[in-house]
């Protein structure tokens, strides 16, 4: 039975976890909410499922669940074959705990922080805030200086999350170029997960973010 899956198009968040259900085979009944200019997330039947209205969001079965760590974790432990995307062994599983933290924290905060009121225009570029991007990449740079993933020697659910933004901040036209652990790393990704450039294109993106972001 496909699961329920919420979601706005280019939203990184939604992404990763298309990304995710792919790569672990599982169906989705995908449903598109326009936040924007309809506000569907604030109809009463979707806060019914929802209070926070935000997305992503599924719903398994009855089961409605939010936030995209949680729903990642969830899905890996029903629906993946092994633990090699979500380890067990208690070390390993919290280096991959503290990956997507790093993640909603640092990488997609700062990306907000400083683009969405450039995108929106609401705001002038702010050499601070593009600084603290600049250390948040320094920051992925030093996770990657020992190892082939941000978590380790093997791929873990916290590549799927974190490449995902990288995507984003490519849209953006950040410049990544000094940052060699990361270039390479995220060509790995985008050869070994096939459908990474299904849902992060950088050119199916950057048409969306077009209309937004100001050159």
């Amino acid at each position: 039975m496909p699961i329920d899956f919420y979601y706005a198009q280019g939203s990184g968040p939604c992404r990763f976890l298309q990304v995710l259900a792919k790569h672990l085979d599982i169906e989705f009944n995908s449903i598109h909410l326009d936040l924007m200019t309809k506000k569907e997330h604030l109809t009463p039947e979707f806060i019914k499922i929802n209070p926070q209205h935000c997305v992503p969001t599924i719903v398994d079965d009855g089961f409605a669940l939010w936030e995209s760590n949680a729903i990642a974790t969830y899905l890996i432990q029903k629906y993946g074959k092994d633990d090699s995307l979500l380890p067990k062994e208690p070390k390993k599983r919290a280096v991959v705990d503290q990956r997507l933290y790093f993640n909603n924290g640092v990488l997609s905060q700062r990306f907000g922080d400083y683009y969405y009121p450039l995108m929106l225009g609401t705001g002038v570029p702010d050499p601070e805030k593009y600084k603290k991007i600049e250390e948040g990449f320094e920051f992925l740079e030093t996770f990657l200086d020992k190892h082939e993933y941000v978590a380790g020697d093997c791929m873990t659910v916290a590549d799927l999350a974190i490449s995902t933004t990288v995507s984003t901040f490519d849209v953006a036209k950040f410049d990544r170029s000094a940052y060699k652990n990361v270039a390479k790393w995220y060509k790995k990704i985008q050869a070994s997960v096939p459908s990474f450039e299904e849902f992060n294109g950088v050119e199916m993106l950057t048409k969306l973010y077009e209309k937004y972001l100001k050159k």
